[in-house]
């Protein structure tokens, strides 16, 4: 006893020291103020033997006119669970060039080696910044940036687009109607019908940040080009998204690849398989959306039969959310209940009368069509 008391003060004395020798010298590390650095986690099952890969195709650093160094940009995406990210720098467009050098490669170049130290796809972009009409197109799988015409003139629209088309880019269209006043801002324009014929336009942002473009889904569907999803991001994503709540996370695309690499994600975007997500809705094709949702919601056996007071039984049944995406059901056919909201990563008690064969929802956070939502049915 008396051993282990006299290890005991000696240890105190010891720390008292130590303590007393940084205080005597005037630095004292408060390590407990520090934010611990960790990754979130993104639950989202394999659909169909495909991974789904978060990415974010458009965001912006200060060597255009975005608000913050490009390192944080790698560091919110490891911090933020993607998969992959693009540095899309405006290549017309440089508001801070009398503070930061006009190198529209030069932004990619400096995050290469954090992204991979991070295992983050980092994937070479930029946007090409014209008058709308006809807008602003982003190039993701580009070559040399510094290539691009920087001319906005409308003279050289086409010239400007068929420069990425030259690198094999895969291009979308961005925010087709962030400026719905201005004439033809919102429209299918022959321009965009002829880039779409050269197979230059591949893509469309259906959802920006906190917009969603409803005719661009219908446009994507109807052309065969792929839903995008993407934050735009200018300032730090803390500053512009409320994290405090679980389903909230950055607009990203839902990309459904064979593999996580590169390649992977290119053939998966040139195939469609792509999701638009902001936090709570999702847009895009419904064999994707569709295919999604299956993955991600289960409906197990009934556990329970209860006999009412009418002598019909009602049975009781779990639903399972194996996801952090979030779901909100309608009932359109069958007895049963009627608003179901999953919340990630949870399940939910639900009922139907006894005898029913199935049950349909229409998943109303879920578009496959401006007009229509996904629609489910749950055999019983």
């Amino acid at each position: 006893m008396k051993t282990k008391l006299l290890i005991l003060l000696s240890f105190i004395s010891f720390t008292f020291l130590v303590q007393a020798e940084e205080i005597s010298k005037g630095v004292v590390q408060l390590d407990e103020l520090r934010k611990p650095t960790y990754r979130e986690i993104i639950n989202i099952p394999d659909v169909n033997g495909y991974k789904v890969l978060k990415c974010d195709f458009h965001t912006h650093t200060m060597f255009s006119d975005g608000q913050v160094w490009p390192t944080i940009r790698a560091q919110e995406a490891w911090e933020e669970g993607l998969d992959a990210i693009a540095l899309t720098e405006h290549v017309e467009y440089h508001p801070y060039k009398n503070s930061v050098e006009v190198n529209h490669n030069r932004s990619h170049e400096i995050i290469e080696e954090l992204s991979k130290k991070n295992n983050i796809i980092l994937v070479k972009g930029a946007e090409i910044t014209r008058q709308t009409p006809p807008g602003h197109f982003n190039a993701i799988f580009i070559g040399d940036a510094s290539s691009y015409i920087e001319d906005n003139s409308s003279e050289k629209d086409w010239e400007a687009v068929m420069k990425a088309a030259e690198q094999n880019a895969f291009i979308f269209w961005n925010h087709p109607g962030w400026r719905p006043n201005i004439a033809g801002s919102y429209e299918w324009l022959p321009f965009l019908e002829d880039l779409h014929k050269k197979n230059a336009l591949h893509g469309i942002e259906v959802i920006n940040g906190f917009w969603m473009y409803m005719k661009a889904l219908d446009w994507c569907i109807d052309k065969g080009l792929t839903v995008i999803g993407t934050s735009d991001i200018h300032n730090l994503v803390e500053h512009d998204y409320d994290k405090s709540k679980k389903y909230v996370h950055r607009t990203m695309t839902l990309v459904m690849a064979k593999e996580r690499t590169p390649e992977a994600i290119r053939e998966a975007l040139n195939a469609g398989r792509t999701v638009a997500w902001a936090s709570k809705y999702l847009a895009g094709k419904e064999e994707n959306v569709k295919n999604l949702f299956n993955a991600c919601v289960k409906l197990l056996p009934s556990h329970f039969s209860q006999e009412n007071r009418n002598g019909t039984k009602t049975n009781f049944y779990e639903i399972q959310n194996n996801s952090d995406l979030y779901f909100e059901l309608e009932l359109t056919s069958g007895k049963g209940t009627k608003k179901i909201t999953l919340y990630p990563m949870s399940s939910q008690l639900i009922s139907a009368e006894a005898g029913e064969q199935s049950l349909s929802y229409d998943v109303t956070n879920a578009y496959v069509r401006s007009d229509k939502y996904l629609n489910v049915s749950f055999g019983l």
